[in-house]
């Protein structure tokens, strides 16, 4: 991605930081949610009251109605990249935070409106916002996050960059929802199936371009130049990859009880991941591709079959070693710059604790 803007100071050269256990991830995790926490909050109580509720009942805050609740709505991966954005180029914590502020609401902005286009009733164990509320009122909320997001960045010593790096993330994240939906109505084999590079490319747009935006955001606000502001938003995308092939091994093979999903849900929805595109190409493809031509009716036995015969065909294999190579490479693109020690260290525990979760 282009990158214009700041032209920052160059961040002192640095020796490579000691590596630390992504045991200490959680904790890096909590405390960049802690500091964005007030920001998110005071951001949502601008809104309509009632857009404000569904937005506070899809973070887990609140129950429908309002009463006050505190459910789990996921590890606040993308605000700790903001934070660590600014953080590993020398620039305060609380500089990121604007950038935590926007991706967050980006993010859940985006799930309102994944969950209606994928008809998924629940989310993380809850009803999901659509059937909580309404159809309507769940694309309503979407919106007002959407809009709520860029004024955000808009509002900081940096607005016309930030808004061009978010807004440029937007566009994209949109076009690989288009494809991801495309997706589905293509066939498994033949001329016209969904390749390996096709798919990465969609994960890329849908996942990766925020992820990168939040690295990207969190170092341009603290004043990074171009030139560390890209390889912060590469980086990120490769990590979305990475965490995209990750979801889509969970959507096969994942726990209810931690994914907050029916289990095989994805084959029951004949979703095009990357462990199924590659196992049609293994031992078996041919099996698993007639069993996947009638999807539509397959009962908890089939699907049950066809997770074993993605599984027998090397599909989960595969798609672990792409992701893990999408990480490393990530790794890679951050260890060529000037960090400062402690928190690219700190980055690099939660990349590795994304791995280690979810692989």
């Amino acid at each position: 991605m282009a990158s214009s803007g700041s032209s920052g100071s160059a961040v002192p050269a640095t020796s490579a930081p000691a590596p630390l256990s992504p045991a200490a991830a959680p904790q890096v995790l909590r405390r960049c949610r802690e500091l964005v926490a007030p920001a998110l909050g005071e951001a949502i109580d601008t809104l309509h009251p009632w857009i404000a509720e569904m937005a506070r009942y899809a973070l887990g805050r609140c129950e429908v109605g309002g009463a006050p609740a505190d459910h789990s709505q996921g590890k606040g991966v993308r605000q700790a990249l903001a934070v660590l954005g600014a953080q590993v180029v020398a620039g305060p914590a609380e500089a990121g935070v604007p950038g935590a502020v926007a991706v967050e609401l980006v993010h859940v902005f985006s799930l309102l409106h994944d969950d209606i286009m994928d008809g998924d009733t629940l989310r993380r164990g809850r009803p999901a916002v659509w059937k909580a509320y309404g159809t309507g009122p769940a694309v309503l909320a979407g919106d007002a996050l959407f809009a709520l997001a860029v004024e955000a960045v808009a509002r900081t010593p940096h607005a016309g960059p930030a808004v061009r790096q978010l807004t440029r993330a937007l566009g994209d994240l949109v076009r690989g929802q288009a494809d991801d939906l495309l997706f589905a109505g293509r066939p498994w084999t033949g001329p016209g199936a969904v390749g390996a590079g096709e798919y990465e490319t969609m994960a890329e747009h849908k996942t990766g371009a925020l992820l990168g935006c939040a690295l990207a955001l969190g170092s341009r606000l603290a004043g990074a130049p171009d030139r560390t502001v890209t390889v912060l938003d590469r980086a990120g995308r490769h990590l979305g990859v990475a965490f995209q092939i990750a979801d889509d091994v969970l959507g096969i093979w994942g726990d209810p009880a931690a994914t907050g999903k029916p289990v095989h849900g994805d084959l029951r929805q004949g979703k095009k991941t990357l462990p199924v595109l590659a196992a049609l190409n293994g031992p078996g493809g041919a099996e698993l591709a007639e069993l996947l031509a009638v999807s539509h009716s397959l009962d908890d036995a089939a699907v049950r079959r066809a997770a074993a015969l993605v599984e027998r065909a090397g599909g989960r294999t595969a798609a672990v070693r792409e992701a893990r190579r999408h990480l490393a490479t990530a790794d890679g693109l951050l260890a060529d710059l000037p960090f400062v020690p402690g928190p690219a260290a700190e980055l690099r525990a939660v990349l590795s604790a994304l791995a280690d979760r979810t692989l």
